[in-house]
């Protein structure tokens, strides 16, 4: 019988948790115990699960709640990531999760959120909503652009004659104002600089920053992790004269072939967007193929699933209003909601 045991912060078992998630064809970046120290950070208590057997890992699920009377109390795996659930055997895996199911009802939380990428064979309930959107990197910086659809390599090649510099460095300062515009332009509450600064202690050389300037002045900017040959683009954004500039195709074209010249990477993980979105629409037009995300949930004390996606209507007054907030009072308050919204 598997025996299921807690993940403390600086636990001593933490490198073997890292191994295992390593060596699991579903483990991502965002399976790494790293995770619950920056998760820690933000106010969330972590609950990282792992089965033995023997007293050797077999099997983990990260989990943190995120608690607040503005959005629900849940328990998630994992909260501001795009992948989780629990990794290992099938078997392993249904006995994680009726772990979680307990922890669940023992903390009283609305539901346990689950972000699967594929289909599991479990009595949860699944919602599809989300696509990630994954590609391989060719060798050349032509092969790269060749693999790009027709309309988006026009945009790409109208941004290589914008005079456009790229600078690789993890200064957060031209990142967090390039990104904080990014997100108050569309009506979202922006992380702290703590925030980012956080990931940069944790996961070190596994996170880069690479900005675009225009005449010295940061006008796009992505903060990017590095897992297993891979590259995850993952915060990033640009100022209003970003769209004209073509700076964002431009940042992304770039950091595909920097991770594949300089980062050694062999793919490209473009993230996930709602489905049938903007950002849904953009990312295929980079020629990548869409592959459905499968979040699976119990609910615990919650009567229906949770709705906290930007295009609920009770959200679009609020989208309305921070859009017209200054930058610098955005930068302020955009840390109190957005540790929430995980």
């Amino acid at each position: 019988m598997y025996q299921v045991s807690g993940l403390a912060l600086a636990d001593k078992r933490s490198a073997d948790w890292d191994k295992f998630v390593k060596s699991s064809t579903d483990g991502s970046f965002f399976h790494l115990a790293g995770w619950q120290q920056v998760l820690a950070d933000l106010g969330h208590q972590g609950f990282y699960l792992y089965a033995t057997l023997d007293q050797k890992i077999v099997g983990v699920l990260p989990l943190a709640r995120v608690k607040s009377r503005l959005f629900g109390d849940a328990l998630v795996s994992t909260p501001f990531c795009v992948y989780g659930g629990a990794l290992g055997e099938d078997d392993v895996k249904r006995h994680l999760e009726q772990s979680a199911i307990t922890l669940a009802k023992e903390l009283g939380v609305d539901h346990l959120e689950l972000r699967y990428r594929q289909p599991q064979n479990n009595q949860l309930i699944t919602r599809v909503q989300h696509a990630t959107f994954q590609c391989a990197l060719p060798e050349s910086d032509a092969d790269i652009l060749a693999g790009i659809k027709k309309k988006q390599r026009a945009v790409i090649r109208q941004s290589l004659n914008q005079q456009l510099n790229v600078t690789l460095d993890n200064t957060l300062d031209s990142f967090y104002q390039t990104y904080s515009e990014s997100v108050r332009n569309l009506g979202t509450p922006v992380f702290s600089k703590r925030y980012f600064q956080s990931l940069f202690d944790v996961f070190g050389d596994s996170a880069e920053i690479l900005t675009v300037r225009k005449d010295g002045k940061a006008v796009s900017s992505v903060l990017s992790f590095y897992y297993k040959q891979q590259v995850l683009p993952y915060y990033g954004g640009g100022v209003s004269a970003a769209r004209e500039l073509k700076s964002n195709d431009f940042m992304y074209y770039q950091l595909m072939c920097h991770a594949r010249h300089d980062k050694a990477c062999d793919s490209y993980d473009f993230g996930r967007s709602k489905l049938d979105s903007g950002a849904y629409s953009y990312k295929k037009h980079w020629g990548m193929v869409p592959e459905e995300l499968h979040y699976q949930y119990q609910l615990i004390n919650a009567d229906a699933l949770p709705n906290l996606s930007p295009n609920n209507p009770k959200y679009q007054l609020f989208i309305k209003l921070w859009q017209k907030l200054p930058l610098a009072v955005s930068q302020w308050l955009g840390p109190k909601i957005s540790r929430y919204l995980g």
